[in-house]
């Protein structure tokens, strides 16, 4: 699918929400971002500290602190910032329609027979997801504990980063999903009722020539 926005807006209340959730959904999925780009100046740095403490740069960089060596607690770095990196930007990628879907089958329906089909996938993954939040906060709830150090009741094995942030990564991630996957059931269920060919809040189906045209045009505006 392109990655121009299909999901279209009007004035009633379902599009004002959708609207309202969207710019909480864009700044998850910046962090996610900026915690993707991070890794790279963390590789970056790792090697090039195990690459320059073998040269005679070395005590240079050992006499200013830096460089001295690989950087110490990188896989512990990589397990805290995998979470941004994995599920921060899930309920954008879900708002927007570009998760990995069998678009060949779903470009062929058209109408009612199309919405029913995406409500009751959505009703399932809403399923799904409402449970993933509460054993995902489950989960977070027992590394938390305030009357240990750094609030933690468990830590990562190299240089003991405390694991609760990036388990609460998770619940509040889905939670955001929860509430965006139930938008567009009501988007759905209204469609599938009312019989409309172009609802809002939810992302509609473009054939290959439209997604070609898409992003020929996102193209031509970019240059």
């Amino acid at each position: 699918m392109a990655s121009s926005s299909t999901v279209l807006t009007d004035s009633s209340l379902l599009s004002k929400c959708d609207r309202a959730l969207l710019p909480v959904e864009r700044f998850m999925a910046l962090i996610s971002g900026i915690a993707a780009f991070s890794l790279m100046f963390l590789a970056a740095y790792s090697v090039s500290g195990r690459q320059l403490d073998k040269t005679f740069l070395a005590p240079v960089f050992d006499a200013i602190g830096l460089m001295d060596g690989p950087l110490l607690g990188y896989v512990d770095y990589i397990e805290a910032l995998m979470p941004l990196i994995a599920i921060m930007g899930v309920s954008y990628v879900q708002r927007e329609g570009v998760h990995i879907r069998m678009d060949i089958v779903v470009g062929q329906l058209r109408g009612r027979l199309l919405w029913f089909l995406e409500l009751v996938t959505v009703l399932l993954i809403l399923t799904l997801m409402i449970a993933l939040v509460w054993g995902a906060w489950s989960h977070f709830d027992r590394s938390f504990d305030c009357a240990r150090p750094l609030c933690s009741r468990d830590s990562s094995i190299d240089i003991g980063l405390p694991i609760w942030p990036s388990k609460l990564v998770v619940p509040v991630a889905f939670a955001v999903l929860v509430l965006r996957l139930i938008l567009q059931a009501v988007g759905y269920a209204r469609a599938l009722v009312l019989g409309l060919e172009n609802p809002v809040a939810v992302p509609l189906v473009q054939s290959v020539a439209e997604q070609a045209a898409a992003e020929a045009d996102q193209l031509g505006e970019r240059s």
